[in-house]
This record gives structure tokens, sequence and C-alpha cells, in this order.
């Protein structure tokens, strides 16, 4: 029987360059795991991890193991997912923000430990989202505030984290105003102004578990929110009322729903730039699909929420 194989595409850029220090202890854990295992250090080359995430998967690996930020796991995604056998994906969080490692209870720390979790032998059949011809495999949205990431420097995630996001939002608030759409999903149908929404596949987004409180991982739904105002002091209120128990689900500015298909459109020929996983995807008009259970991730299940699986049972 020939041994399984699995390949490391990290980002040597990522967790402030230190990442590669650690390359050779990385690969001894899954080498122990059972994996005969390679490393390819992806560069500024366009598509370079989606380029590589394809070709070894057509080679027949086993597992691809993405190691850096949430675009360097969106890449390897868009590598493997419109193929008829996607190997398994584990992901080493050495990002900013890192949301997906966090959906998969997989903390930012130690890339070690972060590798280890191989050794749980716990997997779950994760959702990702389409959008038009891309794919995505845990936020996508439209509007101001989710335009914000498109204009925080490179140098500024690296030095600053998560709080480069925090500066950038705060400046853009007083510019945000309302856009006509017209949002298609399974029960029914917006149009008129709003002021961004937002398409959730786990609960994670931007740091934050309280923005769509009750996503599940591998139920075949989008987790929809539509914030209609574009009022300053009202878009404060509700980032409040979500930090204090998710009440921003219940106010009259808000649409949250649960959903399997969106279409997004701007009746007066406007475009909307659409955001996938932080960076720039396309433009409306976009059709979103939620394919279930889609790839095979290794996750820590010991820190995943009960209720943000509809099978715990391990794969």
């Amino acid at each position: 029987m020939s041994k399984l194989r699995a390949r490391i595409i990290y980002n040597p850029s990522s967790g402030r360059e230190t990442i590669k220090n650690e390359l050779a202890s990385i690969l001894n854990v899954y080498e122990q795991a059972g994996y005969e295992t390679s490393a390819f250090a992806t560069t500024p080359e366009l598509n370079s991890a989606k380029n590589e995430a394809r070709r070894v998967a057509l080679e027949g690996f086993d597992l691809i193991v993405a190691a850096g930020g949430d675009g360097t796991v969106n890449e390897v995604v868009n590598g493997i997912a419109d193929l008829d056998k996607r190997p398994t994906m584990a992901v080493i969080p050495a990002g900013t923000t890192n949301d997906y490692a966090h959906a998969l209870g997989i903390s930012k720390g130690s890339f070690l430990e972060s590798a280890k979790v191989i050794n749980k032998h716990q997997m779950v059949k994760m959702d990702i989202g389409q959008a038009n011809q891309k794919y995505f495999m845990n936020i996508a949205g439209g509007g101001l505030l989710t335009e914000l990431t498109y204009g925080v420097p490179a140098d500024m995630k690296t030095i600053f984290g998560y709080l480069a996001y925090v500066a950038k939002g705060v400046e853009l608030l007083p510019q945000i105003k309302p856009i006509n759409m017209r949002i298609e999903y399974d029960e029914g149908i917006f149009e008129g102004k709003a002021s961004m929404f937002l398409l959730g596949l786990t609960n994670s987004i931007a740091g934050f578990d309280q923005l769509v409180p009750n996503s599940l991982l591998d139920d075949g739904k989008f987790s929809l929110l539509i914030i209609k105002t574009a009022n300053v002091a009202q878009i404060l209120k509700l980032a409040a009322m979500a930090l204090n128990g998710s009440k921003h689900v219940n106010d009259n500015n808000v649409i949250y729903t649960r959903t399997s298909h969106v279409k997004i459109s701007v009746p007066d020929g406007e475009n909307i730039k659409i955001n996938l996983d932080g960076e720039y995807g396309s433009d409306t008009p976009v059709d979103f699909i939620d394919h279930k259970q889609h790839i095979k991730m290794v996750v820590d299940m010991d820190s995943i929420k009960s209720t943000h699986i509809t099978d715990r049972k391990l794969i």
C-alpha cells in the first residue's frame, strides 16, 4: 500500500515571516502522522497557491495544508473546489485575522501545535460558497464597510494586525451611503436601499463570533445579513447590539436569514464590488451557491461549539 502524500503550501510572508523558520518541524509532524510530506513556498505570481493546489490535487495528493492567512486558504480552496476528486485540507493560521482557522477550532499561536491537530483524526465536510465562477470558504459581502480590507496596506496588516482594519473602518464610517440593491434568497426578495450585505459560511467574521450567531459549518446554507440603514449612529448602535448577545438580528434595520442561494443585483446599473474572504472577488450581478459538505477539513472538534456542526460524527 502506497504512503499517503501531503503538500504544505505556505506563504513565506505570513506570520511576520517566521513560519519558514519552523518548516522542518512542521514537516516532521505530518511525516509522523503517516504522510510523505513536501512543501511549496508561494510566490508573488498571481494565483501561486491556487495553481500549486490544483497541480498536486490532480496528481492525487491526499492532504493539502494551507499555511498562511485567509487569503492563502482561499486560493487553495479555489484550486480544488471544482474538481471531482478533492484532497482533504488542513490549515495552519499565520495571517492577520485567521477567521477560517478560528471557525475550525484552530487558534493562532504555535504553528507546530496547529499542525499537530492532524493527530486528533478529526475532520468535518465543510460547506464551500461559490460566487459566479469563484469560490470562498468563509464570507462574502458588498457595500462600503466590506471594502475596508482593500484599503489596508500589506505592511500595516503585518505590523498592526486586526487594529489596522479597525482604524480603516472608523475612517470609512462617515462615507457610508445606501445603495439600491435587489437581493433574492430562498424565502424572499429584498428590494431597496442598504448599506451592506454579508454572507457567512462560518460564524467567524472579522474576528467576531456574534455577527452571524447561528451559522452552521456543514448544513448547506449561508447566513445572510442585510444592513438597511446607512446612518452612522444607527450602525454604531447595531455594532453594540451585536457585541451584546447578537441582539442586532432582531432590529428593524436588519434582515437576517438562512439561505442556500442568493442573487445580488443593482437595479440602477451601478456596480457593487463583492468581497470574498477579505479580497476583491467581482462586481455585481452575482449568483451565490452554497455547496454542502464540499471539502473535508481537518478540525479540532473539541474547540468547536456543538451548535455549529450538524453531524459531529468523526469522518
